[in-house]
């Protein structure tokens, strides 16, 4: 557990030294103004890629599960999908996405609290109307 709070810390520190952590930062990044995230991003990339290769060919496991390292692969569907095209709108709306968001708190933006508490709300809604759908789509066993 110590190894993952600190990588917490590594990550909220970076995301706010960078300025990522500013929604404005982000917003003038997508209206192309300021690609600074695009190098945050590449070199994030350029870190963790290698890491990520070696973590997989070691075969070592996951601090925090326990889980071991493999390359998880996940088919383009109709999940990914929308759930990447409602991210990419709350990112655009916002400006933060959820790691930022945490970060963002850190450096005093409290008004911040209406967009984490957005993303909360947002997921349990995702849960249930996903729990409410698998059971429309079950299929029923015939009385006897």
């Amino acid at each position: 557990m110590p190894l993952v709070f600190a990588s917490g810390l590594v990550f909220g520190a970076g995301l706010a030294v960078s300025g990522m952590a500013r929604p404005e930062v982000v917003l003038d990044f997508l209206q192309f103004e300021d690609f600074g995230l695009l190098f945050v991003m590449g070199g994030a990339a350029l870190v963790a890629g290698p890491v990520f290769h070696v973590a997989t060919r070691r075969g070592g496991s996951a601090p925090l599960t326990d889980r071991l390292y493999e390359l998880r692969r996940k088919t383009m569907d109709r999940n990914l999908l929308s759930g990447g095209v409602v991210f990419g709108v709350g990112w655009g709306i916002s400006g933060i996405c959820p790691g930022a968001a945490y970060a963002s708190l850190g450096i005093g933006n409290v008004p911040i609290l209406y967009g984490v508490a957005g993303m909360f709300v947002g997921a349990y809604i995702q849960g249930v109307g996903r729990d409410v759908f698998a059971g429309a789509n079950a299929e029923v066993a015939p009385a006897d």
